[in-house]
């Protein structure tokens, strides 16, 4: 009987290796997508968490403004978000890339007769997020994506 060779098996011999070559890339900039992605989501949590402690501080009688600024700017350093210095806007509390304002507001109460309002407090926390692998590399094609500002704001009533 004849042995079977394929002369097709002698001419792919490489066609794995380029293949590879070809996708590797593109998986590992997903891959890594979903990392900076992660570390965006987590650092948002912690914005949103330091916003609901400043507001949750400022409608206490006892506290000022400035004491509850630093509470949520504190609440974030605790949370282990740092990066470099930003200007932010009037009437904030600033350290390094952390931004906290506070704002108290006077608002009516929604179908109460009579008319009454509240005092409501809203606490702005900003952070810049800079993304560790996806900003870099898409830098290389000619990308600008290399941070976002996240922000969250907190309102509660004084009661």
């Amino acid at each position: 009987m004849a042995t079977l060779t394929s002369a097709r098996t002698s001419t792919e011999r490489g066609q794995a290796v380029i293949e590879l070559a070809l996708t590797l890339p593109l998986l590992l900039v997903v891959v890594f997508g979903i990392i900076d992605f992660g570390f965006m989501f987590q650092r948002y949590e912690a914005v949103t968490n330091a916003a609901r402690e400043g507001a949750r501080l400022g409608v206490l009688a006892d506290y000022t403004a400035t004491e509850a600024q630093n509470r949520a700017l504190d609440y974030l350093l605790a949370s282990g978000l740092n990066g470099p210095i930003r200007a932010c806007g009037t009437g904030t509390v600033v350290r390094n890339s952390r931004c906290a304002q506070m704002t108290t507001s006077t608002v009516p109460v929604a179908g109460s007769t009579p008319a009454r309002t509240v005092d409501q407090v809203t606490v702005i926390v900003e952070f810049d997020h800079q993304y560790q692998f996806v900003g870099p590399i898409l830098g290389l094609f000619g990308s600008n994506l290399s941070n976002i500002r996240l922000r969250s704001a907190s309102s509660m009533r004084r009661e």
